[in-house]
């Protein structure tokens, strides 16, 4: 692995290696590595302190419930498969891993590691899990009041891609030269917002490409005079943004999730992954829908899946199933994730929701009728009888459903969990009674 990245380096004319990791906050944080002491990094990683995994999103104070103290360090190990030149920043390559303690074993509070127990669980089903995240962003521009959207049109507006046309090229081009092809773009409802939307891939490399896609949205934009932002809900009066979690589960290279003779083309595996997901949403919010401003998104009626219900192409119900497309129906059946945004931790995100689909597998769980209306305007006592509920009304309420959650707690251990859940609270703490504007102090340019 040292010579062919050494060598690739070379030939590329690539002179600094971010090694990059995503931790509990969502923040996506690296060391550089130039090339002269490439190989020893390679060989030998990058060290951390423990405590990075204890950071809130507010400030780089470590939260101490979270177990992890400035004593002790990681090394965070390239997983070579990674390795990206980043087309905008000539010259610079990131690569992401895992971090390993000193005796050389996976740590406990790592998230790719964690993601990677789960696609591991999977496996001993005989289940290879697919996925891609569906991102939204924001595309702003300086002002004289700040920062102002790009552009103040309609969802699909052709004038917004006008608007954008320069930086949504670059970005195509980035994306396509770093292997991340894109299936789909266009504006969306919000000011300033856009789509993009990338190709599944295995699980791991899924997460991998999300990382590597936030940055390179947010690196273009920066050359191009503008600002990129992840956060759930900048505005609120406007559309936010989310991340769907797009799903599908393979056996013997068929789609384990499809069944032509079912009216919803659904196998019962896929019946019972989903509701494995309802049965666990409201401690999965906690991870998928992670930050204080992710709960001004995640209302009844804005397209974000607030109740615990599914329906077939439903945008309101929490599991949207994906309508078979037309010549390809086996290939492109999965499920949609709606109650997921850009706050989220990929690998925790996409973990958590494995675990709990898994786990609704194992216990055979019955989701239900499918729901075919917006679930909003069904009388809440026929919600009642059918088990819709909503889910968590912030995050206070979403880390308590995790708290007495112990599949997905057991499914991340007890470090991992205690770190996340310790950081995540102290963020709910600092940031429960203050105005959006405050909130977005924290959340805007960071995500």
């Amino acid at each position: 692995m040292t010579y062919d990245l050494m060598a690739q380096c070379q030939r590329t004319g690539i002179r600094l290696v971010r090694f990059c990791y995503c931790d509990n906050a969502n923040l996506i944080r690296g060391k550089a590595v130039p090339i002269e002491n490439l190989s020893g990094a390679l060989e030998s990683g990058v060290g951390y302190s423990v405590a990075q995994q204890a950071l809130p999103v507010m400030h780089d104070v470590v939260v101490e419930e979270a177990g992890l103290a400035p004593i002790g360090e990681v090394r965070l190990m390239a997983d070579a498969a990674t390795f990206t030149a980043l087309p905008y920043s000539p010259g610079a390559a990131m690569v992401l891993g895992d971090f390993l303690t000193l005796d050389r074993k996976p740590w406990d509070a790592c998230p790719r590691a964690f993601l990677k127990r789960m696609i591991a669980g999977a496996a001993e089903q005989g289940l290879e899990v697919q996925a891609a995240f569906e991102n939204e962003f924001f595309l702003l521009r300086e002002g004289p009041q700040g920062h102002d959207p790009a552009d103040r049109t309609n969802f699909a507006s052709t004038y917004a891609m006008d608007v954008a046309h320069e930086v949504v090229m670059a970005l195509l081009d980035a994306l396509q030269a770093e292997g991340l092809a894109v299936q789909l773009y266009h504006p969306e409802s919000g000011p300033g917002q856009h789509e993009i939307s990338i190709r599944h891939a295995a699980a791991l490399a899924a997460a991998d490409r999300q990382v590597i896609f936030r940055e390179t949205v947010r690196g273009v934009a920066l050359h191009h005079g503008l600002a990129a932002s992840f956060a759930p809900k900048p505005y609120a009066d406007a559309a936010g943004s989310g991340c769907h979690l797009h799903l599908s589960l393979w056996r013997g290279g068929r789609n384990a999730l499809y069944d032509p003779h079912d009216p919803l083309n659904l196998s019962e595996a896929g019946y019972h992954f989903i509701g494995g997901l309802l049965s666990h949403l409201r401690g999965l919010a906690a991870v998928t829908t992670p930050s204080v401003n992710s709960y001004r998104r995640l209302r009844p009626q804005t397209w974000s899946g607030a109740f615990t219900c599914y329906g077939v192409e439903n945008r309101e119900a929490a599991v949207r199933v994906i309508a078979p497309f037309w010549g390809r129906e086996e290939a492109s059946c999965n499920l949609e994730l709606k109650t997921s945004d850009p706050s989220a931790n990929p690998y925790l995100a996409l973990g958590c929701v494995i675990a709990a689909g898994m786990d609704g597998i194992a216990r055979r769980l019955n989701p239900g009728e499918p729901v075919s209306q917006d679930p909003a305007l069904i009388p809440e006592a026929e919600r009642a009888r059918r088990g819709i509920v909503p889910l968590p009304r912030n995050l206070g309420e979403a880390i308590e459903a995790l708290g007495a959650d112990r599949v997905l707690l057991d499914a991340m251990g007890p470090t991992l969990a205690r770190a996340f859940t310790a950081v995540r609270r102290a963020e709910w703490e600092a940031m429960k009674d203050v105005p959006l504007e405050e909130e977005l102090r924290h959340y805007l340019w960071r995500y």
